[in-house]
Formats: C-alpha cells, sequence, structure tokens
C-alpha cells in the first residue's frame, strides 16, 4: 500500500491546491490511502466542519490535526460524530473527538494515530505515557499504523520515532513547516521523518504573510497575521508499506500548485 501524507494545510492557498490537484496526484503516485494535516486549513488556524467536510469529499481519507484544534468552535460536534477527523490522542479523554482511528480501504484497513508534544507547545499528557494504551487499542489484525507527531521540539519527534520503531509503519513529524531531509527506514522498519513541511504558500514566514511578520520582528508591537498567497505548494510524504506493516520506502514530496 502507497500511504500519501499531505503536510500542514494551511490557509485558503494550502486548500484550493489539495483540492485541485489531489485527484491526479493520488492517481500518480498510486495512492491506496490519503492522510492530511488540517491543523492551520482555516485562515492558518484550525479547521472549520466545512474545511473539513470539502477536503474529505475532495479525496482526504482521515485529516490529522494539532495544539490549534479547538480555534474553530463548530469543529467540536464534527469531531464527536465523524471518526475521519482526529486530534492528539495525549489530549483529555474527556476533550470532544478521538485520537486515533481506522480507515477501510481496498487493500486493507489503516490505522491513524495523532499525538501532539509536550515540550513548548503543551499537551495535556504525555505522548510517550499515553502511546502504548493507544496502539494496545487498535485491532491486532490492522497491521499498517501512521503516527503523526504534531510537535514543535525536533528531540521529541526523534525519540518518539525511535521508541516505535517497528511496531508502527510509520512515524511523520508535522507542526514545524520547515520540511527535514531526514526521512529514512529505522532499523525495525519503521519510517520517519522530523517534519512533512507544509502545503500551502511559500513565499512566506511558514505561511504567514512575510512583511507582517519582519514587521513584527523589527517593532516587537503585535500584528494581526495574514496568510500568505505567493509560490503554493503542496509538501509531505509518500510511504510504501507491505502487508506486514513494515515500511518499504519513505520519499518526501514537494509539488508545486
Amino acid at each position: 500500500m502507497n500511504i500519501l501524507f499531505i503536510a500542514d494545510i494551511f490557509g485558503k492557498p494550502g486548500r484550493n491546491a489539495v483540492l485541485s490537484k489531489l485527484p491526479t496526484l493520488s492517481e500518480e503516485l498510486g495512492a491506496g490511502i490519503v492522510i492530511a494535516n488540517g491543523e492551520n486549513a482555516a485562515s492558518g488556524a484550525g479547521i472549520t466542519a466545512n474545511i473539513a467536510e470539502k477536503l474529505l469529499a475532495g479525496g482526504v481519507d482521515v485529516i490529522t490535526t494539532g495544539n490549534h484544534i479547538w480555534r474553530q468552535k463548530d469543529i467540536l460536534p464534527f469531531l464527536v460524530r465523524s471518526d475521519r477527523i482526529i486530534r492528539p490522542a495525549n489530549y483529555l479523554p474527556s476533550n470532544p473527538g478521538r485520537g486515533w482511528t481506522v480507515a477501510e480501504k481496498q487493500d486493507g484497513g489503516v490505522a491513524v494515530v495523532n499525538l501532539s508534544g509536550n515540550l513548548y507547545i503543551g499537551a495535556p499528557r504525555g505522548a510517550f505515557q499515553v502511546i502504548d494504551g493507544v496502539l494496545a487499542e487498535i485491532p491486532p489484525d490492522i497491521k499498517v499504523i501512521l503516527v503523526d507527531m504534531h510537535a514543535e521540539a525536533t528531540s521529541e519527534k526523534v525519540a518518539l520515532g525511535k521508541y516505535l520503531d517497528g511496531r508502527v509503519t510509520a512515524v511523520v513529524g508535522t507542526h514545524t513547516h520547515v520540511q527535514t531531509a531526514d526521512e529514512g527506514i529505522l532499523p525495525g522498519g519503521t519510517a520517519y521523518i522530523t517534519d512533512a513541511g507544509f502545503t500551502g504558500p511559500h513565499n512566506s514566514v511558514i505561511g504567514v504573510n512575510k512583511e507582517i511578520i519582519i514587521k513584527h520582528f523589527l517593532t516587537q508591537m503585535p500584528v494581526r497575521f495574514e496568510v500568505a498567497d505567493d509560490d503554493v505548494r503542496i509538501e509531505g510524504v509518500l510511504i510504501q508499506a507491505s502487508s506486514d506493516g513494515k515500511a518499504k520506502s519513505i520519499r518526501r514530496l514537494q509539488i508545486t500548485a
């Protein structure tokens, strides 16, 4: 199975790129499942129910999120009723939504797990303290498992990859919006990358109008963020998984939209 993971979708430019390119891209790459992080899909902060529905109707099978999941209030009931969008599993059990899901595809079931880092973005529970329990809940016949680790600290993501090596198919880092060049297969057969990048306007400061951010750093005064619109790219990774859940390859993607 080929797993297409689309990195953090940022604002309207990122959404439009996915919706316009995904059908052709998915076919070209032979994707058996499409997973996308929708953390910044609504104006760069969170995701709405309407946006989630459009992405799911446009070819995304599962949406993962992160620390901005509560920014758009209308997503809360959607998190409860849909099993195709997940929030970090190490948020509180009382929080709306679920931290993992299983997507049934033609080539078999795929479990998708969402985690949030603790360093700098302060998830309420430790990712390392929660993940073993999550994996124990996944039905044993589901061999292909992808973990989206939405975290700021490189060390936290690298450590999680090594901790889960051989137990999951892939650990894909998100959140920093800067694609790293450390993709590879760990000794136990787990595909890993520290950060898959972001899908949206790259002539920017990680998605935001660059002039606004430069002004902020020059003046140290508050500014109102605006989504940039130039040099839109789709970033992510393509992972080839075997039926036993081991990863065979991982490839970075950078596609001009």
